[in-house]
């Protein structure tokens, strides 16, 4: 019994409909998790096994696994890295206080972080020394939120998730604020926030280009652009991953159910039932060896037609640390 279907009648006579495929474009990786996954594998060639790395060092098991297998070792605190050994942050940033411990132990220290989560970094610490306090937009208990809050005094930054959250702020309307978010929210949420701040607080400042990552931006609006399509757009990412996430979010607001899976096997076979156009992308952590995974599932069950749908190029490359080079 072949259940792939190879041809349409067969399909139909069986009960079960081909199934188009519509495939977001951008997805998966950006150049920010393409550098910090570098990074890692360029550490373990240059020091050997093994390398730590505190926190994971993108929101992916398959990709952590991966790297597990090469030699790194995944810690949460630098309390974990004994003396001498070779440690690399995550890309989601770290407080000020984890680079200057690691010096002070001696540790050999690569910073992994996104450079558009550094450029984040470098505008909170010159608004607070300009005299702002910042009302930051992002998800609380985040490693980038966690991160960013942590380069300036504490105090001196106050988190805001939600528009009640706006409308709690007990600062006088005249306040020097500024505001800046976190790099993986969702575009129309985070521009609701920024519209309500400026309407409660006009002379607030704000970051002179958005920080919301042109991966994140582009992944969106990339489901935007296939979800009024579908019946069911899949997301592959993980639980704990902020952009993919969002990307499901979107996918429902234009109408769509969606689901969030890490790996082609969490895919029920009912979820497809009533299903003739199925919408599928990757948030930016997870790498396009498990997209052909699932459309491989996918072709278990039903004939499959894809169609890929490109709203945008992407382009970006990020430089690696100078310890890295040459």
């Amino acid at each position: 019994m072949n259940p792939t279907f190879p041809d349409p009648s067969a399909a139909l006579a069986a009960g079960k409909a081909p199934l188009h495929l519509l495939i977001a474009a951008p997805r998966g990786f950006c150049a920010g998790v393409d550098r910090a996954i570098e990074i890692v594998e360029r550490a373990i060639e240059r020091y050997g096994a093994p390398v730590y790395v505190r926190h994971e060092i993108v929101h992916n098991k398959f990709v952590v696994d991966s790297l597990r297998t090469k030699g790194a070792i995944f810690v949460e605190e630098l309390d974990q890295v004994p003396d001498g050994a070779p440690v690399v942050f995550s890309a989601h940033g770290v407080p000020k206080v984890v680079p200057a411990e690691a010096t002070s132990r001696g540790l050999d220290w690569l910073d992994a972080t996104c450079p558009l989560v550094s450029k984040v970094h470098r505008q909170a610490e010159r608004k607070v020394e300009a005299g702002k306090h910042i009302l930051f937009i992002g998800h609380r208990g985040h490693p980038e939120v966690i991160g960013t809050m942590g380069q300036v005094p504490e105090g001196a930054m106050t988190l805001v998730e939600t528009l009640e959250d706006v409308a709690e702020l007990a600062f006088p309307e005249d306040a020097p604020l500024a505001f800046l978010t976190q790099t993986t929210l969702s575009v129309d949420d985070t521009a609701e926030i920024v519209a309500a701040l400026r309407a409660r607080f006009p002379q607030i400042a704000g970051p002179r280009a958005e920080d919301i990552c042109y991966a994140t931006s582009n992944r969106q609006a990339a489901v935007k652009a296939i979800a009024p399509r579908c019946q069911l757009v899949l997301v592959i990412g993980a639980p704990n991953s902020s952009n993919s996430l969002r990307l499901v979010e979107v996918a429902e607001r234009e109408g769509a159910r969606s689901r969030l899976i890490q790996r082609a096997a969490e895919i029920v076979p009912e979820w497809l039932d009533g299903v003739e156009t199925l919408g599928l992308t990757a948030g930016a952590s997870a790498p396009e060896v498990l997209v052909r995974e699932v459309v491989e599932r996918l072709r278990e069950w039903r004939e499959v037609s894809e169609e890929t749908i490109v709203s945008a190029e992407e382009h970006m490359v990020f430089k690696l640390p100078r310890q890295l080079v040459g």
